[in-house]
This record gives structure tokens, sequence and C-alpha cells, in this order.
């Protein structure tokens, strides 16, 4: 039944879309990026469920990495002010011999924090890329019981965290330690913004001080990661060439500013108690899904 009615929705289930079908398609995509992305409601979730749930291929890693772009042109513009002090920051402390000032170690902690995904995400792209594009976990199961579960750390980070450490108090161990935390992002389902911001909840951030590290922590990684994967992207079936791709990462910068702005002023006043209900809600209706189709 479940099939049926996502056919019937999206007549045009193929593989290869013509140009004005993969734009539309990419536009779709850049959008559930743009508005996940910076949420901790896992944006690589959102872009494997949601075609399977339109009757789409599946964009696959590649694509998924290079749309990520737009919403780095979207943090890096919105924290521009921030990123040049940083920069100034940490240039003068190398020159002057001394890394002790908070813009100084900012920088040295996305530094630190940005080491242990890139280790993983090479490692994986080396030796492990076909068995992790068909992994269990990229699966609408596996998405579902690791969103349920990260909904169960959220809840428990809401209700222990002292909400007391500030951004200007964060060190290299503390970069390093979230930087742990970001790694878990490389399974579907977990969250880049979600287990950052989980992990600093949990160690006592505030909520807006967390959500702002963990935007400048994905700077460094999810560049990479797009670069890396930008040339398998434009040859990608799912997608078709250039054109596309380029809607999909405009888009994708669009509603990520947008999402970066009401998250941080949503955090001002807000907990994430939403977040938490919302992957609850998304992990049941995709093992529901799952289980429909399969029956």
């Amino acid at each position: 039944m479940v099939p049926f009615l996502l056919n019937t929705f999206n007549s045009t289930n193929i593989s290869e879309p013509g140009l004005g079908l993969a734009c539309w398609r990419a536009l779709v995509l850049g959008v559930v990026q743009g508005l996940t992305e910076f949420l901790p409601i896992s944006s690589t979730a959102h872009l494997k469920a949601v075609p399977v749930l339109l009757g789409w291929s599946d964009p696959g890693v590649a694509v998924t990495a290079v749309l990520q772009l737009g919403s780095i042109v979207a943090v890096i513009g919105y924290f521009q002010q921030d990123l040049r002090q940083l920069s100034l920051g940490l240039f003068r402390g190398l020159r002057q011999g001394r890394l002790n000032g908070p813009e100084a170690g900012l920088g040295l902690a996305i530094a630190a924090g940005t080491v242990p995904i890139l280790v993983a995400g090479f490692t994986i792209r080396l030796f492990f890329y076909g068995a992790y594009e068909e992994s269990v976990l990229r699966s609408l199961v596996g998405i579902g019981v690791v969103s349920i579960a990260m909904a169960g750390l959220l809840a428990l980070a809401e209700r222990v965290g002292r909400r007391r450490h500030r951004l200007e108090q964060v060190t290299m161990a503390t970069g390093w330690l979230l930087g742990m935390a970001q790694m878990l992002a490389l399974i579907p389902g977990v969250s880049r913004s979600g287990s950052t911001l989980t992990a600093a909840l949990l160690m006592g951030w505030q909520r807006v001080a967390a959500a702002r590290f963990s935007f400048l922590l994905g700077i460094p990684a999810i560049t990479i990661a797009g670069l890396v994967e930008l040339r398998q992207a434009l040859t990608s079936a799912p997608l078709g060439g250039w054109l596309p791709l380029v809607v999909g990462v405009l888009s994708a910068a669009i509603t990520s500013w947008l999402a970066i702005t009401w998250l941080l002023r949503f955090l001002q006043y807000h907990s994430t108690w939403v977040f938490v209900l919302y992957r609850l809600g998304f992990g049941i209706v995709l093992l529901v899904v799952s289980q429909l189709e399969n029956g």
C-alpha cells in the first residue's frame, strides 16, 4: 500500500530524471538539507528518508555531502564577523606565542574538534565506501532506531545539563570531546548538530553557546567532505549534472540561513524538548513505514 501511494504521489519515479525534474528534486533536497543541517534532527537522515518516502532515488553520500556546501556558505556568511575575529586572534596569538586568548582558544578548539571526524571520514572514504553506502545504518529502520536513541540522549542532556559554560570558556580538550561527538554524525540519523549540541549540554554548556560552537565546528569538516565528493556528485544519476547540483546548493544556502537565525533565537528562550519529541516521532514514523513496505 505504501509504495503504491508513494508512486502515485510521484508518478515519474525513474533513476535518471530529465533536467527539469532533476532541478526540482535538487531544489526539494536543498530545502530539506538547509532546514535540517543545523537543527538537531539529522540532515543526512532526512536526505535519505524524504526521497524514499517520495519514491525518488537515494541521492547517495556524494550528493548529500555536496548539498551541505550550501549550508556552509550560509554559516560562513552568518558568522563572518566571528570568523574574522577568530582568525585574527589565532594569527596574533601564533605570532606572539600566546594562545590563551578567547579567539585563539576557540580556533584551537575547532581545530582539535575537526580531527576525529576527518580521520574517521577519510578512513571510510578510502576503505569502506561501498559498504557504507549499502550499510543497514542507511536504511529506514537503521535511521529510525538511531533517531529514537538520539532523542533519548537529548532528553537526558536537557534534564541534567547545568547550562553554565559560555563560548569564551572553550578549551582544546573541550573541542576534542565535542569533535568525538561530531564524529558520531557519520552514522545516518545521529545528526552532527544534534550530537555536538547533546554532548555540550551534558558538559554544562548554555544552549545558545553550544549551538554556536556546533555551527562553527562544522565548517571545516563539512567543507572538506563536500569538496572531496564534488566530482562524484557531478556525475551522480539521481541529480544528473552540475545545474541541478547548483540549484540544490543555492536552496540549501538560503534555507540554512533562515534555520540558523531561527534556532539561535529559539534557544534563547526555549529548551530543546521540541526536537526530542520530533526525533522520537520521526523515528517511529520511519519504523512504521518500513514495516508497511516490507509487509
